[in-house]
């Protein structure tokens, strides 16, 4: 086919408006599953203190009837633990004229842009709360930095060769890595329960979270052809122990599976998220948005970690 001469084509105009959707898709996720699942609380100081105590071992008590007590046993205190508050912020600066024009998909690009940064914070703490920082008591010249899930497991770990257990002031050291196992997860479920723990969480990576579809535990999975649909992954894991939700996490590590009591986890904030204008100097807009909290392990003994995982 061809064109007749001096038809005028859009390549030529120079009036046409432009054809831009009043939408901003962004594909990025703002799913946050471990602060989703555990508790929040408050804290009143940079550093965030609290006590944990336990009971006894039992065994055999029978005593004499009449009996006359002259000695007692010893009362064992209970354990005071603290973890540093850390800041987390994110800034914005638009100029008036931005903020004056006619912008596709939003009206005010300061309030936008605000948006986007509060989900981004999001994700900065739970990565921050999930991996392996070093905690740090922080000064006038370094931030402090709070001790993370990873650094607070000592009694239901499972680590690979030359792997360490994280301190008050220490990351977890990394082992060597090996394939995640069920009977590495039932042992972790098992330690948990025994000491205490009523673990309904399993967090893990997504590597991880296909090798845990993979566990058959006992029973067949089936092709439900009627529904033109093969069921293959597991969501609920159901142990000898209890019921166990699998999440997968984006922004954990992908080598550590987490068996977590999520009542025994809450994050703790001094101050919570908020938006602050800052004063204006120039010809644009300022704010900050921040947030100062830590992690509060009330007791880490019922939760465990399978780590070093390839």
């Amino acid at each position: 086919m061809a064109i007749q001469t001096n038809t005028f084509l859009t390549f030529s105009a120079v009036g046409n408006r432009e054809d831009l959707a009043e939408v901003i898709f962004n594909i990025s996720p703002t799913d946050t599953p471990f602060l989703a699942n555990i508790g929040e609380t408050n804290a009143t100081s940079v550093l965030h203190e609290w006590q944990t105590d336990s009971l006894a071992a039992a065994g055999a008590n029978a005593q004499i009837e009449g009996n006359d007590y002259t000695s007692f046993s010893a009362v064992t205190p209970t354990a005071r633990l603290g973890n540093r508050c850390q800041i987390s912020t994110k800034d914005v600066i638009v100029s008036g004229t931005q903020q004056t024009v006619d912008s596709a998909g939003r009206q005010y690009e300061l309030v936008y842009q605000l948006k986007k940064k509060s989900d981004e914070l999001k994700r900065d703490m739970e990565y921050v709360l999930t991996n392996n920082q070093a905690p740090v008591t922080g000064n006038s010249n370094t931030a402090r930095q709070l001790r993370p899930l990873c650094g607070w497991y000592s009694t239901n770990t499972n680590r690979g060769a030359g792997g360490v257990n994280g301190t008050p002031s220490a990351a977890a050291t990394d082992g060597t890595s090996r394939p995640l196992t069920e009977s590495l997860v039932k042992q972790v479920i098992q330690s948990a329960w025994t000491n205490g723990g009523k673990a309904d969480l399993i967090m893990c990576g997504p590597t991880q979270k296909v090798n845990i579809s993979s566990f058959t535990g006992g029973i067949t999975k089936f092709d439900q052809s009627e529904d033109k649909k093969l069921v293959t992954a597991i969501d609920i894991y159901e142990s000898d122990f209890g019921t166990h939700t699998i999440v997968a996490n984006r922004f954990q590590r992908d080598r550590d599976v987490h068996v977590i009591s999520t009542d025994l986890w809450a994050i703790a904030y001094l101050r919570k998220m908020e938006t602050i204008d800052l004063a204006k100097t120039g010809d644009a807009d300022k704010a900050l948005i921040q947030v100062e909290y830590t992690l509060e392990a009330r007791n880490e003994a019922g939760s465990g970690i399978i780590a070093d995982l390839s």
